[in-house]
């Protein structure tokens, strides 16, 4: 996979493979290198820059489609915690179990997150239980205390899914459609799993939307300027530039308000950003 010409690993994006808009990438893929596990950490070690003079830069979407989400589903509760700058899983859990923030611990604070990530997929009772090793019916219960507290994402998921069966599809914020064949259909799983790519093709597509909107626009700019910077990778809800060291403070500063202002929500958009001599360093 090396190219003759540039002695250099190079992916293929696909646009429409993903249903939910996300590029996706190919021979070989790099968007699926764990960075959780040991050998994933030392693949991202070999993505380096193209030279000694230049560093790599990851700028990074924070908690981007749990922000999108307050956005659709309007939820004052959520809303809230973002313009107020709390850690989300933190506000999450606080409501659930009827703590002050200050009394949320990790145990709290985990499951929320699971939670907060998995209601956006249709988690269940049983699938929250597995996932956190608890019982079914306490399971159950953080979810039901979730929807009490957030009532704006019941009602968002409630209102999708019937706005998909009398229309056929759903729209992301920017109006593009994702059709669900399948959401009247006559057997359960198969209308199940419409309905959950209903509440979620919204969010997801949002996201996917909102990072090729980035994308074009940076890339325009840097067409405008003398910057010899390139943008070299987009996996999820991260892009990757290859920076000479002595233009990284305006690029740097330039791709995070570029991000930050490609699709306004109600909620504060945050993009991170690192540094480093290898993608690892980077992230």
């Amino acid at each position: 996979m090396v190219n003759a010409h540039t002695g250099r690993v190079h992916t293929s994006f696909n646009q429409a493979v993903a249903a939910t808009g996300r590029l996706s990438s190919q021979n070989p893929n790099l968007q699926n290198i764990p960075i959780r596990t040991d050998l994933g950490r030392e693949i991202r070690k070999a993505f380096v820059p193209s030279d000694t003079d230049r560093v790599l830069l990851s700028s990074d979407y924070s908690q981007i489609e749990l922000r999108i989400i307050a956005h659709i589903s309007k939820d004052p509760g959520m809303i809230e915690a973002f313009k107020q700058g709390i850690d989300i899983h933190t506000a999450t859990a606080s409501k659930v179990w009827g703590v002050p923030i200050e009394e949320v611990d990790k145990d709290m604070r985990r499951k929320a997150k699971t939670v907060n990530f998995g209601i956006i997929y249709g988690i269940s009772a049983f699938g929250l239980s597995q996932r956190v090793g608890i019982p079914r019916f306490e399971a159950k219960e953080i979810i039901d205390n979730y929807f009490a507290q957030f009532p704006g994402i019941k009602k968002y998921m409630d209102d999708t899914i019937a706005f998909a069966r009398d229309n056929g599809y759903v729209e992301t914020i920017s109006g593009r459609r994702r059709n669900l064949r399948d959401i009247n259909s006559r057997n359960a799983n198969i209308r199940g799993f419409a309905e959950r790519n209903a509440i979620n093709a919204p969010i997801q597509g949002s996201a996917a939307d909102m990072i090729k909107i980035a994308m074009i626009n940076i890339a325009d700019w840097l067409k405008s300027t003398d910057l010899k910077t390139q943008m070299i990778l987009q996996v999820h809800d991260e892009l990757l530039f290859d920076v000479p060291k002595n233009e990284l403070e305006t690029v740097q500063s330039k791709v995070k308000e570029i991000m930050e202002g490609a699709m306004v929500l109600d909620v504060p958009v945050l993009v991170e950003s690192g540094t480093g001599a290898n993608w690892l360093e980077a992230h």
